[in-house]
């Protein structure tokens, strides 16, 4: 009897298992692009038929005279900002207001005007501008 050699550590002989595996690879290759994965979803139908609707906007004019108009209506300036607010109870708060003033007017007659536009609790205002 041979006496057996427990330092020796025997050969692994992995070339079929490489073939089997490139096989494997090649027939999922072929195969993958032709399998079709439909799975029918059921989408809730309420955002699809319900309608946008845009708000008004709020239009603020400041002519050269100083003179407030809103959506056709005149105000004082000097009372403009209670007068506005007792006015934009019945407006949208979320509409987009949007103040054109003249280029001759002090700066602090438009920012008094924006200010009370914010205070009545629009939150989109913007300025105007010509160009």
């Amino acid at each position: 009897m041979d006496e057996f050699d427990w330092d020796s550590s025997p050969e692994l002989n992995i070339t079929p298992l490489v073939d089997v595996m490139l096989v494997l690879l090649a027939i999922l290759m072929v195969i993958a692009p032709t399998v079709i994965y439909e799975e029918m979803i059921k989408l809730p139908q309420g955002s699809a038929t319900q309608q946008i609707q845009e708000k008004a906007p709020v239009h603020i004019t400041i002519n050269e005279h100083a003179q407030v108009i809103v959506n056709k209506e005149n105000f004082d300036l000097e009372t403009f900002s209670d007068n506005f607010y007792l006015y934009s109870q019945k407006l949208d708060k979320e509409a987009t207001v949007l103040i054109s003033a003249d280029k001759g007017l002090e700066y602090g007659i438009v920012m008094s005007i924006l200010g009370a536009v914010k205070q009545a609790g629009f939150t989109e205002v913007s300025l105007a501008t010509s160009g």
